[in-house]
């Protein structure tokens, strides 16, 4: 999974350990914050290919975030809403499963000394489906979120997905 690249607007090429270590600067800047770390993939069908964006965001709440985001190209128009949705789900697991168990207690040793100052840290995952009766995806919700609680990530779908609907979203254009 070396191959796998980030950026945002200050770095255009990242690797994990470079977000990783992001995040963690991050964290030790306030650490009696509450903290959400949210992955989540959007796409969009273009007329040649489909474009996939996984953001991740490290939210400290009412104190501001960082995020970046990966880029997967496929060379094909991916018009099968159920392959779209499961191949969004599938790439916010790769990127979840660069969260290990030794990075995730980092990330949890960071607030733990103040968890009495009301410091918390959450992973959730931001699956781009609803619920609504009106929505084309809420056939797929329970298994969606099936996947997503397998990681150990608290499922979020919309309107609460904001790392899919908003936040990678605003990439796939």
């Amino acid at each position: 999974m070396d191959s796998i690249s980030f950026q945002n607007i200050s770095h255009p090429h990242m690797t994990f350990e470079e977000v990783f270590t992001n995040i963690i600067f991050f964290m030790k800047e306030d650490p009696i914050g509450n903290y959400r770390l949210m992955l989540g993939t959007d796409s969009q069908v273009h007329y040649d290919h489909t474009l996939f964006i996984t953001g991740i965001v490290i939210h400290r709440v009412g104190k501001g975030a960082w995020a970046c985001i990966r880029k997967v190209k496929i060379p094909r128009c991916m018009d099968t809403l159920h392959e779209r949705i499961s191949y969004e789900t599938t790439l916010t697991e790769e990127v979840a499963s660069l969260f290990t168990k030794e990075k995730i207690d980092q990330m949890i040793d960071i607030i733990l000394p103040h968890i009495y100052k009301d410091a918390t840290f959450t992973m959730e995952g931001h699956i781009d489906i609803g619920a609504g009766e009106r929505n084309r995806t809420r056939a797929y919700v329970n298994e969606m979120i099936a996947r997503i609680e397998s990681l150990g990530f608290e499922p979020k779908i919309k309107p609460d997905s904001i790392a899919a609907s908003c936040y990678a979203n605003k990439y796939t254009k």
